[in-house]
């Protein structure tokens, strides 16, 4: 099945880059180049690889897929994400799915109304945002139906049901218990994560955040750390830079993406660019050529 999926999607796509399909939400890439890891943004999103090997970094932690496993990312998460192994005779082909945050909550607490509360599992290396998922039988055969849609009259009309058919799929997987926690009952910190990142410009601080889902700061700080492997100011501050630095490589100019994520002394802005990235935004803006492409895949 996987290389029917293969073959579908070789066939949509033979140019480098991303394109959109006629299913909303529901791309597909293909990156003949190799690109090294720098910072991104992983929005809610499954990333399926069909050929090649991609790369994603969060606090020094290295995770690996390629087809024999899909990635899902519950939560918005700064990261850096790349293709270091990506070449014209093997290529990168994959595809690009964004959760709908509020279909996947609907199924997720229907879910839990029929079979109970999430089941904690007794140990995990991932953290509770992103997860390594075993591809199955269900999530297959979910994908191939989703896929074989695009570019027909029925899209338009099957789109959504394929696309929650697959959504079902991933949240009885391997990743289900992840997805339950960031979609079900009791999503405090995905929803305090959802709210930061729209609010990125604004003065939010940690008071904020646990007040906004009703938990004291010690309890938010250890949920949330649990969550993302980042303490809440960690996660903010790799939030804004990742954002300005993937702003930057697609063009924008270095003042305005300061702005854009809530920084008003664009001095402090370019110490703490530096710090964290070891270039300064200028030099970063000019040694970039190849990250529009994986800023588009990853956000």
């Amino acid at each position: 099945m996987r290389q029917k999926i293969k073959q579908l999607v070789e066939k949509r796509i033979t140019g480098e880059g991303m394109i959109q399909t006629s299913i909303k939400g529901v791309s597909l890439f293909r990156v003949t180049q190799a690109i090294p890891c720098s910072p991104a943004v992983y929005d809610p999103t499954i990333i399926v690889i069909l050929n090649g090997k991609k790369e994603a970094i969060l606090e020094g932690e290295r995770y690996i897929y390629d087809n024999s496993q899909y990635m899902c990312c519950t939560v918005s998460l700064p990261v850096e994400a790349g293709t270091p192994e990506a070449s014209v005779d093997e290529p990168l082909l994959g595809v690009y799915i964004s959760l709908n945050t509020k279909v996947m909550t609907e199924l997720a607490i229907e879910m839990e109304n029929t079979i109970g509360t999430i089941k904690q599992p007794k140990s995990s290396t991932q953290p509770q945002g992103l997860s390594l998922a075993n591809w199955d039988d269900a999530f297959a055969d979910a994908l191939l139906r989703l896929l074989q849609l695009d570019g027909t009259s029925d899209a338009s009309i099957l789109g959504e049901s394929r696309l929650r058919e697959l959504y079902y799929a991933v949240l009885k997987g391997d990743a289900g218990i992840s997805a339950r926690r960031a979609f079900g009952v009791g999503n405090e910190i995905a929803r305090s994560i959802d709210y930061l990142s729209v609010n990125l410009d604004k003065n939010v601080t940690i008071d904020n955040l646990a007040s906004l889902v009703g938990m004291s700061r010690a309890v938010f700080h250890r949920k949330f750390k649990q969550a993302t492997r980042m303490s809440p100011i960690q996660f903010m501050k790799s939030m804004r830079l990742n954002n300005a630095a993937m702003r930057i490589a697609t063009g924008m100019n270095v003042s305005e993406a300061a702005m854009k994520v809530g920084y008003v002394s664009s001095s402090q802005f370019s110490r703490e660019f530096k710090r964290m990235y070891g270039k300064s935004p200028k030099q970063w803006s000019h040694s970039t050529p190849l990250l529009e492409l994986e800023a588009k895949i990853a956000h």
